[in-house]
């Protein structure tokens, strides 16, 4: 059976070899990719993949990740109203570029009686906005409770 290039990428790809051993396997299988691919598993000559095997993996690899979050919406409201909707990629670059400023905007907002809500691109909300809520509550009772020290001081 004569084997095919297209035989050899396949291989290539699925067990992370070099052409030389995906040719070689396949030749000792008959052609057969999935004889080869146990052949090499045998041998121990599968190699795990790389994370990022090269600038266009990672680069294809952080793009898939900033679709993701693309996707997932940060909203900031009061008393229904709401302050700010932005993608979640702007929250992240807000945060790595301006640590500071916005851990006081967070601490600023749930002292402020704000809800911080994740949603995605269909306006579904996600699980971490009850960890989110649970603690803007315990915040609010802490401000109200300190409010009224002050207020029968």
């Amino acid at each position: 059976m004569e084997i095919t290039l297209e035989q050899i990428d396949l291989l290539r790809k699925r067990a992370n070899v070099s052409y030389k051993e995906a040719k070689e396997a396949l030749e000792k299988c008959g052609g057969n990719i999935v004889e080869a691919l146990a052949f090499l598993e045998e041998e121990n000559k599968i190699k795990p993949e790389k994370e990022c095997s090269g600038p266009s993996s990672c680069w294809q690899k952080t793009k898939n990740i900033i679709r993701k979050l693309n996707r997932i919406g940060l909203v900031i409201s009061h008393e229904e109203r709401t302050i700010l909707n932005i993608p979640s990629t702007i929250a992240v670059v807000l945060v790595v570029f301006a640590l500071p400023l916005s851990v006081a905007l967070l601490i600023l907002a749930l002292f402020t009686g704000c809800k911080i809500r994740f949603h995605n691109s269909n306006g579904e909300e996600y699980g971490i906005n009850k960890n989110i809520e649970d603690i803007s509550n315990k915040v609010t009772k802490i401000t109200n409770k300190v409010a009224e020290e002050i207020k029968n001081s």
